[in-house]
């Protein structure tokens, strides 16, 4: 399993939100260049970044950033936020970004999603379904966590055979440090072996990556244990390798 160690960006900065809500955020002071050199120099190959004004505005707002970044680093950065058209997907890819990631325009427009996964390819662009769990069910949210589609992540993810990189975020759990939701990630590739899971939400200890990589999921999102310093980058790599 590779780790991804995550940065999330509020004007340029790096920041920590609980469970996705704006009103819960910590600002971490750094700058994310600086921070993406740690990274590397913590052996990590891959990182994931969030362009959160983009996020909640629908629309780009740090893409810029995102292009700077990656000519600075040696690292391949997987983006999100704020993507709804192919221009603008096109036009990160270009600038050397590795993957970009696709949640809201999706759900909206799935024709539009299976376009760009047809044009660009399902090693350059990752489904991103963020779950709320009731009664059982996995239910996916949308823009920005703050609405429900009323629709399952079986559902949802069925549209889409194509899709190879997929993102679950269970948001009760994201930015809490209260333990990824193994079971989830575990029913989740039960019924879809065939795509590459990205585990986010809850990591808070060294052995939630052995519990992860255990599932079969092939990336382990963490943001803030990282940035809490519950553990160095290094160590994380080692134990979501095995």
């Amino acid at each position: 399993m590779i780790l991804l160690p995550a940065i999330d960006l509020i004007g340029g900065r790096c920041v920590r939100l609980a469970q996705g809500d704006f009103a819960r955020e910590t600002n971490y002071l750094a700058d994310p260049a600086a921070a993406l050199a740690d990274f590397a120099a913590g052996g990590a190959e891959e990182a994931h970044l969030v362009d959160l004004d983009g996020a909640r505005a629908g629309a780009p707002r740090q893409h810029e950033l995102f292009a700077t970044l990656a000519r600075t680093t040696d690292l391949k950065l997987q983006v999100a936020g704020g993507f709804r058209t192919r221009e603008q997907v096109a036009s990160v890819l270009d600038a050397g970004i590795a993957r970009i990631v696709i949640g809201s325009l999706a759900l909206a427009d799935p024709a539009a999603f299976t376009f760009m996964l047809d044009r660009f390819g399902p090693d350059r662009l990752t489904l991103a379904l963020d779950v709320r769990l009731e009664e059982g069910a996995a239910m996916v949210a949308t823009h920005g966590w703050e609405v429900g589609s009323g629709r399952t992540l079986g559902e949802v993810l069925g549209q889409f055979p194509a899709v190879r990189h997929l993102l679950v975020t269970d948001i009760a759990r994201d930015g809490m440090l209260s333990g990824p939701n193994v079971a989830l990630m575990s029913s989740i590739l039960a019924k879809f072996p065939t795509v590459e899971l990205q585990a986010s939400g809850g990591v808070a200890a060294l052995v939630d990556l052995a519990l992860l990589r255990d599932t079969g999921a092939a990336r382990a999102i963490v943001g803030k244990a990282i940035w809490e310093k519950r553990f160095t980058v290094a160590e994380g790599i080692v134990h979501a390798r095995g």
